[in-house]
């Protein structure tokens, strides 16, 4: 064998088990395993779960927040200040902070990546081709996918639409969206459905990011996913909107989604900071109903979306760190609702994403972390660190710590 995790922990309640790797794919899980390995780690009870997944990130935006800042915390702001920015990144400059923002993920366990790749006229491809280099430099290190992202619209930006053709033409694995940034949304829905069509792509959409239920455009998206066919393909980000609603209009809508197949990304980070900033007293959280969506049948997935830009001046990269600040904003930390996050920073964006031989299976791929805790449980709220990170069957992150006490 290539690597031998030796009695790790991968469910609560179970006895403990040695998992061997070889030629990157899962070769055996056995109480124990006689078996030679080039690599034999001790697990001595500690938990091994399936690589990390970030599911809706900006890397060509990352590390920006001390050039421009968004001193009123709104989401005007922060677009307005960001579109200033965006013409005066070079390649180099986009190089060294999404590689350094990659880096940082790698560190913090993930070893699955959607992010959304901007372009636009005044901007061009710089960005997006950037993006797309890096993500062939660190194949077998993290897999990347690419949303073809137009952040300033389609059609108020004139010549963004043969844009979008031409990055699907490079190699975007998703078709992006933006419809409350644009005009008309229904024509903006429909353009990105065509566009998924023509080159049988998923779609992404950032949806009704909004303190109120104003103009929300999901439930047309639920009925054009229906209609095209497209139920399992299509995911959202922020749908914040949502948290606004009564029960009795949300939960038809959520049915809706249930029915469309529809994943959800929250992007608590992001939302708890640009939301209710007019909310004088009384402060909404600004949140899409994580737990009513989940109860409902939809795929619920958390992400971090921005690090340190005008959207989100924090972050570090560890989408476990996100999952722990959804707890308390999400009431997530009920005795029934904890063992749902970690799957929504696990298995559940896998799914969203389409990731094929995910998870700890015989047979499937050896994307694996060797979390410093021995409660699955308890692996957010621990906070743990990441002893191993193990991608395509390589170790690719060691963390090696000292603690000792002087008392």
């Amino acid at each position: 064998m290539d690597i031998l995790f030796k009695q790790v922990r991968l469910k609560d309640g179970e006895e403990l088990k040695d998992v061997a790797i070889k030629g990157g794919k899962i070769e055996a899980i056995e109480k124990e395993l006689k078996v030679e390995a080039a690599r034999v780690i001790e697990g001595n009870g500690k938990v091994l779960i399936p690589g990390l997944v970030e599911s809706h990130i900006h890397l060509d935006k990352a590390l920006i927040a001390d050039r421009l800042p968004n001193k009123s915390g709104t989401l005007q702001e922060a677009l307005k200040v960001t579109a200033q920015l965006k013409p005066t990144f070079s390649k180099e400059d986009i190089v060294d902070r999404a590689e350094r923002t990659l880096q940082m993920l790698i560190k913090n366990g993930t070893t699955h990546i959607r992010t959304h790749s901007e372009f636009d006229p005044s901007q061009g491809f710089t960005g997006f081709e950037t993006v797309m280099e890096l993500k062939e430099k660190y194949k077998g290190i993290v897999d990347v996918q690419v949303v073809a992202f137009p952040q300033e619209g389609i059609l108020k930006a004139p010549g963004t639409e043969k844009m979008m053709y031409e990055a699907m033409d490079m190699g975007a694995d998703v078709v992006g969206g933006i419809p409350y940034n644009d005009t008309p949304w229904d024509k903006h829905i429909d353009l990105v459905f065509e566009i998924a069509k023509k080159y049988d792509k998923p779609i992404d959409f950032h949806q009704d990011f909004k303190d109120g239920p104003e103009g929300m455009t999901i439930e047309y998206v639920c009925e054009k996913t229906i209609k095209e066919g497209y139920q399992g393909r299509v995911s959202v980000g922020h749908l914040t909107a949502l948290g606004a609603l009564p029960k009795d209009r949300l939960q038809p809508i959520i049915e809706k989604m249930a029915e469309a197949q529809i994943s959800v990304m929250s992007l608590p980070a992001t939302d708890l900071h640009l939301g209710g900033r007019h909310d004088e007293y009384n402060v909404r959280r600004a949140l899409t109903p994580i737990r009513a969506l989940r109860d409902g049948g939809v795929n619920m997935c958390i992400a971090t979306n921005n690090i340190r830009n005008a959207f989100t001046p924090y972050g570090t990269g560890d989408v476990m760190l996100t999952a722990m600040l959804a707890i308390p904003a999400g009431h997530l930390g009920g005795a029934d609702d904890l063992p749902t996050v970690l799957p929504m920073i696990t298995t559940n964006p896998a799914k969203a994403m389409q990731v094929s031989g995910y998870g700890i299976e015989v047979g499937n791929n050896a994307d694996v972390v060797l979390l410093d805790t021995e409660s699955v449980t308890n692996a957010v709220i621990d906070m743990p660190a990441k002893l191993f990170v193990v991608k395509s069957g390589k170790v690719t992150v060691e963390t090696k710590k000292s603690t000792e006490f002087l008392f």
